[in-house]
């Protein structure tokens, strides 16, 4: 099966890359559902093409919001240019902006988008008929129902199925909700997330008085759908005739990207799935399930936040193993003797320990050459930070005090996941490369759980 990334910008593209996504979908800035996403400007398309194409990686462009009549005079030269810069397929769930793709980039690969709700091979025959190489079923389906749909659609039409991530409370994620509340649609990509947000009645002639829908005084989350987690279910996946599993989070981090890009791959790959299930409790989450595939999807009417299991504090930019030193960029405040984790693709988790941690403050006008400054800890967002390491010492990490007070009153240690305590990387003594991820183990819950 493919596995497809979610590539909200360039960090996210070059992580998806690199720890092992085959194919990744993104946006330009226009015509996308994730418009608060970083996306790509048109003319960065054919530099993100080529960082894909020269790791042979497939690039997917969405064109999936609903088209009004006043998009459809741009569409004929933005498909063009996109033909142009080497892309791979358009996702598209409107016929007018199908039938313009087909008619002036018939190179391009058209997929079907989820917001065109394909749950049946008729409606699959029809989009084939028309061009289409792929769908993306609707998110209603079970496996028994795309098993079935694959029996009768056309043998070399792809199926695409979403197996991690956000869910909506909407039919295939057509949603009015944003709309109707907000003024802004969820189907031209401006989505507010109404369905994650606190509700309570309150009757007619007692205005002002909130009565909870639940028992819980904070109200209820009743449209708040848990995140899809099928990693433990990719062989049944693949045996109902799916083509390509997709993960959810154009919205999302580099970081979180790479987490769960590396954990499917590892899995798909022949990894045990208990090794690498800790790895999506790691990363930013709300409860998870498995949404339609085995029965009615689970809403978590208690709980609109997120809970993670690890932090992200830097991204490595760069290591020598001769004198044991990593440069990094900080992404959240880590410190002098902590145990850092190390995300690299296609490896096992392995650990570090920071000494003699180093800023090194950018140059400036008055000071071109500034010296290095050793800190105890490191806590300037972005800033590049210098210091040696030493080998893992096994313990759980993030386990002492003083490297996890800074955290808030919501934050605690945890041990570390199953499967991740690896040590040295197969015993071979080799430090982390530029584009990796360090981490810490931190546990966060948001401050608006319900629970």
């Amino acid at each position: 099966m493919e596995l497809l990334a979610p590539a909200g910008g360039i960090e996210q593209l070059r992580a998806a890359v690199r720890f092992g996504a085959d194919a990744v979908y993104l946006a330009s800035d226009r015509f996308g559902m994730r418009a608060r996403a970083a996306n790509f400007a048109l003319e960065d398309i054919p530099a993100a093409v080529e960082i894909a194409h020269a790791a042979g990686v497939k690039v997917h462009v969405t064109a999936n919001i609903l088209m009004e009549q006043g998009d459809l005079a741009a569409l004929p030269d933005y498909f063009r240019a996109l033909d142009a810069a080497g892309v791979d397929a358009f996702i598209i769930g409107d016929l007018g902006a199908a039938a313009i793709a087909r008619r002036v980039a018939p190179r391009v690969a058209l997929h079907v988008s989820t917001q065109a709700s394909v749950a049946n091979s008729e409606a699959a025959r029809v989009w084939y008929s028309l061009g289409a190489s792929r769908v993306v079923c609707a998110r209603e389906m079970s496996l028994d129902d795309i098993s079935r749909m694959r029996e009768d659609m056309p043998a070399d039409m792809e199926i695409e199925s979403f197996a991690h991530g956000a869910m909506c409370m909407a039919v295939s994620g057509r949603c009015l909700i944003s709309s109707y509340l907000t003024g802004r649609s969820g189907n031209r990509g401006h989505c507010t997330q109404p369905c994650r947000w606190s509700y309570t009645l309150e009757e007619e002639k007692r205005p002002g008085e909130h009565f909870p829908i639940e028992e819980d005084d904070r109200g209820t989350f009743i449209m708040n759908a848990k995140d899809m987690n099928m990693l433990a279910h990719l062989d049944a996946l693949r045996a109902a005739g799916v083509d390509s599993i997709k993960i959810e989070g154009r919205n999302k981090k580099a970081f979180y990207v790479a987490s769960v890009v590396n954990a499917y791959r590892q899995v798909l790959d022949g990894a045990p799935v208990a090794d690498f299930a800790p790895e999506l409790e790691a990363v930013s989450h709300r409860p998870y399930g498995t949404g339609f595939f085995f029965g009615e999807a689970e809403q978590a009417p208690n709980y609109d936040g997120y809970e993670q299991q690890a932090m992200h504090v830097a991204d490595v930019v760069s290591a020598d193993l001769e004198t044991r030193t990593i440069v990094a960029r900080c992404r959240n405040r880590f410190a002098e003797g902590e145990e850092l984790e190390v995300l690299s693709p296609r490896v096992p988790i392995s650990r570090v320990v920071v000494r003699n941690l180093t800023w090194l403050p950018d140059p400036t006008e008055s000071d071109p050459d500034p010296a290095p400054v050793p800190v105890p800890v490191a806590n300037r967002s972005c800033g590049i930070y210098r210091f040696s390491v030493g080998a893992g010492v096994g313990a759980c990490a993030g386990s002492d005090d003083e490297a996890s007070a800074d955290v808030g009153a919501d934050a605690v240690a945890v041990p570390a996941a199953a499967g991740a305590d690896a040590g040295t990387r197969a015993g071979v003594d080799i430090l982390p490369a530029a584009g990796d991820f360090l981490r810490v183990r931190r546990f966060r819950r948001s401050a608006r759980s319900g629970a």
